[in-house]
């Protein structure tokens, strides 16, 4: 299998993104909905600013023990150090990257510009789809 393949042919483009602004139930609620463990937070123009995963939404419930409030917004509870790829690494970089961590996806930029997610389940898809044509 060629190490070098791009993960623009792999990386999700139809993104479930949040804003700041966002109750936090909604997000939950869309995760529920949508199948999915996480997404990118964009502020107003659309500039990546922090990811929401399940663990950050998970917070909620213990900090309502101590606060007697359930509830709040996606900005009180996003991850905003973000590590992200870019879209000019390669499929095997960012399976290097996921080995190395413990994060489960990755936003893709272009310059600054968010233009996807890669996740290790994409990745685990596209192994099966060139294990295939190379047959």
């Amino acid at each position: 299998m060629d190490k070098n393949y791009s993960i623009n042919d792999f990386m999700a483009k139809k993104l479930i993104t949040f804003n700041p602004e966002t109750p936090i139930e909604i997000a939950i609620e869309s995760f529920l909905k949508n199948k999915i463990s996480g997404a990118p937070v964009v502020n107003k123009n659309g500039d990546l600013v922090g990811v929401l995963s399940e663990k950050d939404c998970m917070r909620t419930l213990l900090e309502s023990t101590y606060y007697n409030y359930l509830g709040g917004y996606v900005k009180e509870y996003m991850s905003q150090k973000v590590e992200y790829v870019s879209i000019h690494d390669t499929l095997s970089s960012v399976a290097d990257r996921f080995m190395n961590s413990r994060f489960r996806r990755y936003p893709v930029m272009n310059s600054k510009k968010l233009v996807g997610q890669i996740s290790r389940r994409d990745v685990l898809r596209a192994i099966v789809k060139l294990s295939k044509e190379k047959k």
